[in-house]
Formats: C-alpha cells, sequence, structure tokens
C-alpha cells in the first residue's frame, strides 16, 4: 500500500481515517492536512497522525491523495498543491458537485484522478462510496482506492456521467431513509409504544430489511412477500402506502435530487451554495 494523504479533515475526512486506521492501515502511511489549528490538534490527538497545515508538503510526502474539503474550496485547494502534483500521483476527490472537467482546468491538464461519491453512514462504517475514474486511473489504482473506501463501507464503480444519478440515490437517500424512520417511530408512538422503544424498532427493522436486501441476493419483492400474508396486517399496511403513492414519491424524489445534482454540477462556482459539505449532498 502506497502513503495516503487526506487533505481536510472535516467529518468525512475524520471518518475515512477512522475507518483506515480500524481497517489495520499502517499509522506511518497515513498523513492529513487542515486548515485549522483545532482540527490538527484533534486528529494528531485522536487518531495518532501527523496532520499538516501545509497542502504541498503533504502532496510531496504521499502517493494517494483525497481531498476531502468542502466542494466549494476544492479547486482552490487542488491549484495551490499542483505544481507537486506528478503522474505518478492518485487523486481521489469527494468534493460532491464537483466535476472532473474543472479540477483538471485548475490543474491545467490531466492527472491520475477519481471522483468518488460517499454517503451519510459512511460515518459510522456503513457508508455506500461510487468510484468514477478518469482516463489515465489504472485499475490497480482502482482496487487502491477500493480498498481505502472500503473501510467505511460497501463501494461500487460507475462512470462520471452517473454521478448525478448516484448523488439522488445514495448521497441524498440516507435523508429519506432516516424521514421513512421518523414517521415508522411516529407511527408506534401513535399506537401507544414508548418513544425510545418505537424508534428503536423503526431504525432496527430498516437496518434488518436493508442486510436482507444485501445479503441473501433477492429482490426486495420477494422478501416483501415473504412478509405479506394473505389477509393480513402487512397487505393492509401496504395498501395503504399505494394508495398514498409512496413508491412514486421515492422514484420521484430520486429524480429531482438527480435534476439538482445536475444544475449544480453546472454553476458557476461563485453561484454555488456555500458551505456545502462533503457529506451533504
Amino acid at each position: 500500500m502506497r502513503r495516503i494523504g487526506v487533505i481536510g479533515t472535516g467529518k468525512m475526512g475524520e471518518a475515512l481515517l477512522t475507518g483506515l486506521i480500524k481497517s489495520g492501515f499502517d499509522r506511518g502511511l497515513i498523513k492529513a492536512s487542515d486548515i485549522s489549528e483545532k482540527r490538527r490538534r484533534i486528529i494528531s490527538e485522536r487518531l495518532k497522525l501527523e496532520c499538516y497545515e501545509d497542502n504541498p508538503k503533504l502532496v510531496e510526502e504521499c502517493d494517494v491523495v483525497v481531498l476531502a474539503v468542502p466542494p466549494s474550496d476544492a479547486p482552490t485547494v487542488l491549484r495551490g498543491v499542483r505544481d507537486k502534483l506528478t503522474l505518478n500521483h492518485l487523486v481521489i476527490s469527494i468534493a460532491a458537485g464537483v466535476p472532473t472537467r474543472r479540477l483538471f482546468a485548475e490543474v491545467g491538464g490531466s492527472f491520475k484522478l477519481i471522483r468518488a461519491m460517499p454517503n451519510n453512514p459512511c460515518l459510522v462504517c456503513e457508508g455506500m462510496t461510487v468510484l468514477a475514474p478518469t482516463p489515465l486511473v489504472t485499475g490497480e489504482d482502482m482496487e487502491e482506492a477500493k480498498t481505502l473506501f472500503s473501510s467505511i463501507g460497501r463501494v461500487a464503480i460507475a462512470s462520471e456521467e452517473h454521478i448525478d444519478a448516484v448523488t439522488g440515490l445514495s448521497g441524498s437517500g440516507p435523508a429519506y431513509v432516516y424521514l421513512v424512520i421518523e414517521a415508522l417511530a411516529d407511527g408506534g408512538v401513535k399506537m401507544g409504544l414508548p418513544k425510545g422503544l418505537s424508534l428503536t424498532l423503526a431504525a432496527q427493522t430498516v437496518l434488518g430489511a436493508a442486510r436482507m436486501v444485501l445479503e441473501t441476493g433477492r429482490h426486495p419483492a420477494e422478501l416483501k412477500d415473504m412478509v405479506a400474508t394473505p389477509g393480513g396486517t402487512t397487505v393492509q399496511g401496504l395498501y395503504v402506502l399505494e394508495e398514498f403513492g409512496v413508491r412514486v414519491a421515492f422514484m420521484k424524489a430520486v429524480e429531482q435530487a438527480t435534476k439538482r445534482a445536475t444544475e449544480l454540477a453546472d454553476l458557476k462556482p461563485d453561484k454555488k451554495r456555500e458551505g456545502h459539505s462533503t457529506t451533504k449532498a
């Protein structure tokens, strides 16, 4: 494994650093940088890692560089290290909404770049990250990137043309699921369950159902039919959900989020929403 550097130690940057360490990566091969003195101190003390103020120094000392800064800062940060980048470096950008063409423009040419779209559950190592490679990226580079992000969840590969749809589904999706959990828990409370118990039941039910899909490989429709016995309670509940158009609502949510992701990617940098966190979509 080559030397890994993470520029930006906000929520997602720290999550990746923590995941790497928990997965057994050699601390001596991991470095970080951040403009905040407070964040540098926290990372140094909490994770026992070297954390620099100087981004170019980090790039000089690392082979794989993860750009984990807010999207509005990504072009500027990359511009600041371009003199230190070589064709041997692999750069992985997790700046949501910043297309690779913009990053190439800041450097003034092509380099080995992967655009990554991680989501919020990466903060608890149960995330979903989609990697979109650019032409110079090798198979070995992709394997290395997959290994890095596997430390905080599952990894999939897609072309950049699909990243906006990825954003609309897995990037924004956790918010939709949190809404479902909240609604299920409120339903339990309405029926007399204690709030704490109702929330636990709702969250674990969603977690367990998701694991059933991932680990059995069965289609959700098939798993749904396993629960819904003829004339039973589940069928009655499903009827209500269909009556209120819940299925279409989720499909439209993904559609609209995807369209918004495309709009944001096409906006000029000074017109994008400021303070857009890399854990938000």
